[in-house]
């Protein structure tokens, strides 16, 4: 099978946009066609049936390859060391990511972790999405310059 690379970027970004597991996407193996779903409601493309195919391959979330709340610790190791402690604790509870914004938010740090987070996961989330689809054998075959065997 032979998909553009550039389409499961695409289902990759709409996956991520959103609360994990807010949005699912999957690539149906025997077409390349990819169908989305998202719990809002506003948008159901994929057949009941294909949830449990073989033929399916679900698109995963950014906290699936490790861009999740690592990025967070990372930003909070190098740009407030002082304060990491208290980052880990607020992700010990529910709700974090509002309450760790508006952390940011009242040390001066906001607009610098979103344009950190945009940078890690745009840079990284290609080739970690890629490797992960080569690890899991699907065979699939990228049309683009990186193509994968």
């Amino acid at each position: 099978m032979k998909v553009k690379f550039e389409d499961i970027e695409q289902a990759f970004d709409f996956v991520n946009f959103g609360p994990y597991g807010d949005h699912s996407a999957l690539l149906d193996k025997t077409s390349g066609k990819i169908f989305c779903h998202s719990e809002s409601g506003d948008i159901d493309e994929i057949p009941e049936d294909m949830w449990k195919s073989e033929d399916a391959i679900e698109i995963p979330h950014k906290n699936d390859l490790g861009l999740g709340n690592q990025l967070v610790f990372d930003f909070a190791r190098s740009h407030m060391p002082d304060d990491y402690g208290q980052v880990r604790d607020i992700f010990s509870k529910r709700g974090a990511y509002a309450r760790y914004k508006e952390f940011l938010g009242s040390k001066g740090f906001l607009q610098e972790w979103y344009d950190s987070e945009i940078a890690a996961v745009s840079g990284v989330s290609s080739e970690h999405l890629k490797l992960s689809l080569r690890r899991r054998n699907h065979g699939i075959l990228f049309m683009s310059e990186n193509v994968l065997p």
